[in-house]
């Protein structure tokens, strides 16, 4: 068994429970979101299909159908209890602005019910890091677009969340936190999955805290639980709790606590096949003097 394989029932579970306190806590996600779309102001495409891959309770979705007012813009999440949300939001946006077409779908990114060649763009916030093979996630998704068209996306790296990944340090033998992928490791899963000139760029976001327990509440407001299957039975003892929360007071600094999340920011493009199915290379003939 992979002690960090992550329980997808458990995620949809937390999410779905989350999903009508989440956009209160999410100040992390819709900041990392801005962020994104400020990326987009220098790139020219026009999608007509867009896939918000881990939409949650929408708000990104909504800021793309804002950016593309003539594309579908489909939200797709886990957890219903976020979609569930989400149309209930969009519902005055969506007679407001009678030219937004906007859609749900309740499914898993690692396998989409999504047409091949289908989407000129795809896009996900702060959602890849819940897949298990990752570099077959970005087989997938390189799968669904259409060529020239564009995946951009964040997740969480290595440093995410170090100082309480320190607090639980010899506590005991189960898993407390995720394992996140390495920035460099994601460029080349993407080569591998066949996109080309993918862009990684990387920084760290700290936010910060009065004690420990205001750092667990948020992160269980947004439904970031831990679901690796190396994860412990049941609750923690108070005696372990009270080590985990003296560990951390020791990374206390100007009287707040530190919680440090390293945000992975990528995009790629889906090129022209270079080989026809059976091996034989393709040559183009549509260059441009």
């Amino acid at each position: 068994m992979n002690e960090f394989e992550i329980d997808k029932r458990q995620v949809r579970r937390a999410f779905s429970r989350a999903a009508r306190d989440y956009d209160a806590a999410a100040v992390l996600q819709r900041e990392v979101c801005t962020r994104m779309l400020e990326k987009l102001d220098v790139i020219k495409l026009q999608p007509a299909h867009v896939l918000d891959i881990g939409s949650g309770t929408g708000w990104g979705t909504r800021q793309l159908g804002e950016r593309y007012p003539k594309a579908e813009v489909i939200a797709l999440d886990i957890a219903i209890g976020m979609l569930q949300v989400a149309r209930g939001t969009s519902s005055w946006w969506t007679k407001l602005f009678a030219a937004k077409r906007e859609s749900y779908l309740c499914a898993d990114v690692e396998a989409l019910p999504v047409a091949s060649n289908s989407v000129e763009m795809v896009w996900s916030n702060l959602a890849l890091q819940w897949c298990n093979d990752l570099p077959g996630t970005f087989t997938e998704l390189q799968r669904v677009l259409k060529l020239n068209g564009l995946l951009m996306f964040s997740s969480f790296g290595v440093d995410t969340l170090q100082e309480l990944r320190t607090a639980f340090q010899g506590i005991d033998g189960y898993n407390h936190l995720s394992r996140f992928a390495d920035m460099h490791d994601i460029g080349d899963m993407l080569v591998a999955a066949g996109f080309a000139d993918p862009v990684m760029e990387m920084e760290r976001i700290t936010l910060t805290y009065n004690d420990v327990r205001a750092v667990m509440q948020d992160l269980k407001s947004i439904g970031a639980h831990n679901a690796t299957a190396g994860r412990a039975p049941g609750m923690m003892g108070k005696a372990a709790w009270q080590r985990v929360t003296e560990n951390y007071e020791r990374l206390r600094r100007d009287g707040k606590l530190p919680a440090t999340f390293e945000i992975i920011y990528g995009h790629a493009w889906k090129p022209a096949p270079k080989t026809t199915a059976d091996g034989r290379a393709i040559i183009r003939t549509d260059f441009r003097l």
